[in-house]
């Protein structure tokens, strides 16, 4: 339908009363032809504005059950979330410090001996891997030592995907360029975990005190497991006493000496005479700490510390102190070592046999088992097991490393006359070597037992307290005669120009798996203390079973194996100890000052043992048995035809348990 307004068309038919005129202008009514195409649209639109009302209807209806919903729901009776739901959303607060990594571990000068690195592991989910031979090969490529059929087959080589496992370890050890290099080669279900990775910058420096660790970073010897949860919780570094350069000279000439020697193992120590602090401790073979997985049991033991052994004629130190503190022997005493002595079907030799009665002082020169053992039965069993309980020579060391194991000795209860002998010279006895250079720390140092330590003491905090089991006047006599030894007698070659060293020479049978000894095979040792006037340092160094050359001319004693290593280690860290060489003329001042004559006579008015006068008061009924008299205190004799009273048995071979026996022929050990 259109309306036309045309001003000049003819006027419109008159409009009904009452009907609107515009302008002048009057409407016109025009006939409209409305087709049935206009009614089926006008029908269309209609019904598409219906269904837009249902639609909308439809909305509205939805929207308002979902409000009534959320209405009834948070406002009238809302759900509220459960303890659970609010703890998961809430930051968790805490004022406790951030896990640490493994702290470092250091030498008493803040060298690094153990620090933890960035690392990362290699793993895989082989369900995801499409090819596991081709990722094998690709891995074995970039992975140096890598086995491309073990990886193959850990990745589930002829498996079908759904049935191989979901995650294996490839490697736990990667380098950062190993991490890089596999990395680059994208292998589907390949993927590194960030871990700490423990380093030992010198490899098989201080290998025994460090010990090792898991592969999953927990100790697994040594300080690192002896200090595990130190480690784990603190980030301080752990300061050992170790000086790093000291432990590198000794390991040096510990090796020098196995090298030349033959030896199947050795050990080396050097410790603080006034506080226990270890500064070096070598124990051969040793390993690289950080394979310490890889390395054979033998090279993982510490023979420092685990090892046990018969210390030989280096004990002649205990059992001369033992005695001089006791008050009934004085240095100037003399003691009949002309001939064996007879124990049961046994003897008891000297290397070279003397002719003469000896002063103590010439006894320990010259390490005579005849002088040590008649100075023994003078003192008797309980006297010995007394000193020794002093020293905890029957106990498990104490020390900052795992499972020092106890002792061997014969049972308390047994300890008879040939054991009595025997041990004075350092037979029927076996401790660590670690335990026998703590118990020369009060012999040196004037009298003061230290534990020992592989802790550094700092100079800040109180030094450490010691136990007092000598006096001072034992400590001195025993530190000239030290002295005595390097000067003249067996010790000469630990001499060291410009240095004034006391010592003793070492030399044990060793014994066989069988419990008896083995037949031309020593352990041969050397103990010093320097310097003599104010020992600091006591080294000691045991060498194994060596072999003989010519520089020792055919023997294996302490003196010509371990004392020239001991010599060459106190030439070489004197200095870096701030102990300096002395002049010649200062030099033999000090050794005059620091020696006692090797046949001493009596002070005015004091009466030395000797011919004529074998026994101090109070001596010990072997001291009488040695020599086939009867004690003064023995029972009288039983009347004829009584029963005779049962003896105890005395002889430390009878002793049920005992690992070693009495040799058939003693010698000395020089």
């Amino acid at each position: 339908m259109t309306l036309n307004f045309r001003p000049d068309d003819p006027p419109p038919p008159e409009r009904r009363k009452g009907s609107p005129h515009r302008g002048g202008a009057t409407l016109r009514v025009e006939r409209v032809r409305v087709t049935g195409a206009d009614l089926d649209q006008r029908a269309t639109l209609k019904k598409a504005r219906g269904r837009l009302l249902i639609t909308a209807a439809a909305f509205v209806a939805i929207y308002a059950v979902l409000i009534g919903r959320l209405t009834w729901a948070t406002v009238i009776h809302p759900i509220l979330p459960s303890s659970a739901q609010i703890a998961a959303m809430q930051p968790q607060l805490t004022v406790a410090p951030p896990t640490v990594g493994r702290a470092d571990i250091t030498d008493r000068n803040g060298t690094i001996l153990a620090v933890s690195l960035p690392g990362a592991e290699l793993y895989a989910d082989p369900r995801q891997v499409p090819d596991p031979t081709q990722a094998a090969t690709l891995l074995a490529n970039a992975l140096p030592g890598i086995d491309a059929s073990e990886v193959a087959l850990r990745l589930g080589a002829g498996i079908p995907a759904p049935k191989r496992k979901e995650f294996v370890y490839l490697d736990r050890r990667l380098t950062p360029a190993e991490e890089l290099a596999v990395n680059s080669l994208g292998i589907p279900g390949v993927y590194f975990e960030k871990k700490e990775e423990r380093h030992y910058p010198d490899g098989n420096l201080a290998a025994h005190i460090l010990g090792g660790v898991r592969i999953d970073g927990t100790g697994l010897a040594g300080v690192e497991r002896y200090f595990n949860q130190r480690l784990t919780t603190s980030p301080q570094p752990l300061v050992l006493s170790i000086d790093a350069g000291i432990e590198s000279i000794v390991h040096d000439e510990l090796q020098s000496a196995v090298t030349e020697f033959q030896s199947p193992g050795a050990c080396a120590i050097v410790m603080n005479a006034h506080t226990g602090e270890v500064l070096a401790m070598v124990s051969l073979p040793d390993y690289d700490v950080n394979d310490y997985a890889t390395a054979d049991r033998n090279a993982q033991f510490n023979r420092c510390v685990n090892g046990e052994y018969e210390p030989g004629s280096v004990f002649k130190l205990q059992t001369l102190s033992m005695a001089l503190d006791s008050g009934m022997i004085h240095y100037w005493d003399y003691f009949d070592t002309t001939h064996p002595l007879k124990v049961g079907r046994f003897y008891i030799t000297d290397f070279e046999p003397a002719t003469q009665w000896m002063a103590v002082p010439q006894i320990l020169n010259v390490s005579s088992n005849i002088g040590a053992s008649r100075i023994a039965a003078i003192m008797g069993p309980q006297a010995e097991q007394a000193w020794f309980k002093k020293q905890e020579f029957f106990e498990p060391l104490k020390i900052q490393l795992p499972g020092p194991p106890r002792p061997q000795y014969h049972p308390l209860n047994q300890w008879g006359l040939s054991g009595t002998l025997t041990v004075s010279f350092g037979a029927g006895i076996a401790i660590s070597p670690l335990a026998l250079v703590t118990g020369v720390l009060p012999i040196v140092n004037g009298g003061i037992r230290y534990e020992p330590t592989l802790l550094a003491v700092n100079p800040n905090d109180p030094p450490p307290q010691g136990v007092r089991i000598m006096k001072q006047s034992t400590s001195d006599i025993m530190r000239k005669m030290m002295t005595d030894v390097v000067l003249f007698g067996t010790g000469k070659n630990a001499a060291v120009p410009g240095y004034v060293v006391g010592g003793k020479t070492g030399t044990a049978q060793v014994v066989g798996p069988n419990g008896t000894y083995l037949k031309h095979t020593n352990n041969a040792s050397f103990m010093a203390a320097f310097p003599m006037d104010d020992p600091q340092y006591v080294v000691y160094v045991l060498v194994l079973q060596p072999k003989p050359d010519k520089t020792t001319y055919g023997f294996t004693t302490g003196g010509y194996i371990a004392a020239p290593t001991v010599g060459r280690i106190i030439a070489r860290i004197g200095p870096m100890l701030g102990i300096m060489p002395a002049s010649g003329d200062q030099l033999a001042a000090l050794d005059a000052q620091l020696t006692v004559p090797l046949d001493p006579t009596p002070p005015p008015g004091q009466r030395a043992l000797g011919p004529g006068n074998p026994y101090p008061p109070g001596a010990n009924d072997y001291a009488y048995e040695l020599n086939g008299q009867t004690p003064p205190d023995a029972p009288p004799p039983k009347a004829p035809g009584a029963k005779p009273a049962k003896k105890l048995n005395r002889q430390a071979e009878a002793a049920p348990g005992a690992h070693v026996t009495v040799r058939k022929v003693y010698h000395a050990a020089a």
